[in-house]
């Protein structure tokens, strides 16, 4: 994986958002059963960022590589389901760096 290149960023901050989101499968019970509010607020904010680190990158990334609209909602919208960013990985942001390696 390239890390210099904006696939390479976005594959990280694509992983990195898929978990924050997961996060929230342990802190959420641990807010509303158990009245610990600190991890949430942490995860929270963490995932918040990445978020929008994720959206950037991806409208960055498609401007370079000129994405059809299709593959952009689709990117768009595994930002929203769990492991969604996991898939977009794979079938969208690999494929894409790998091809334009081979440039």
């Amino acid at each position: 994986m390239n890390f210099k290149s904006v696939l390479g960023a976005l594959r990280i901050v694509a992983i990195l958002e898929g978990i924050s989101f997961l996060s929230f499968l342990v802190t959420m019970p641990l807010k509303y059963m158990m009245d610990i509010t600190a991890p949430n607020k942490i995860v929270g904010m963490g995932h918040g960022l990445l978020f929008i680190a994720y959206v950037f990158l991806v409208f960055w990334a498609s401007t370079e590589t000129k994405w059809s609209a299709k593959t952009k909602i689709w990117a768009y919208v595994a930002s929203l389901l769990p492991f969604g960013t996991f898939v977009a990985d794979a079938k969208i942001f690999k494929p894409t760096q790998e091809s334009l390696k081979s440039i």
